[in-house]
């Protein structure tokens, strides 16, 4: 477990602000919402250039406070999890940049 996963576990029993992991996922349900009405909100539904809403960060640091906890309610590490799909993301972009190598003595 990372210091941060650990942190935020210190931090959710300083507070008593552990659920259950499906209360969790309403919570990050309804604060992902929240991003995205604060986006919306910010282009005017999508008629004006994004820019980042005032608040975004923290709203942010609240979603992955939310992550962190479904993790620690559920015995998941993010950091080794984010790991592996940061790993396989990598793997399939040397697969299509494999596939996409150009055999250049075939043009000869």
């Amino acid at each position: 477990m990372t210091d941060l996963q650990t942190d935020v576990a210190a931090a959710a029993d300083r507070a008593e602000a552990h659920s259950t992991a499906p209360a969790l996922l309403l919570q990050l349900q309804a604060c992902l919402g929240q991003l995205a009405a604060a986006a919306d909100g910010s282009t005017e539904g999508g008629r004006r250039p994004y820019r980042v809403p005032t608040g975004w960060a923290d709203k942010l640091g609240e979603l992955g406070f939310l992550v962190y906890l479904l993790a620690d309610q559920t015995g998941v590490s993010v950091d080794e999890a984010v790991r592996r799909v940061s790993a396989g993301v990598n793997a399939e972009a040397d697969r299509r940049a494999a596939q996409h190598t150009v055999d250049t003595d075939s043009w000869l």
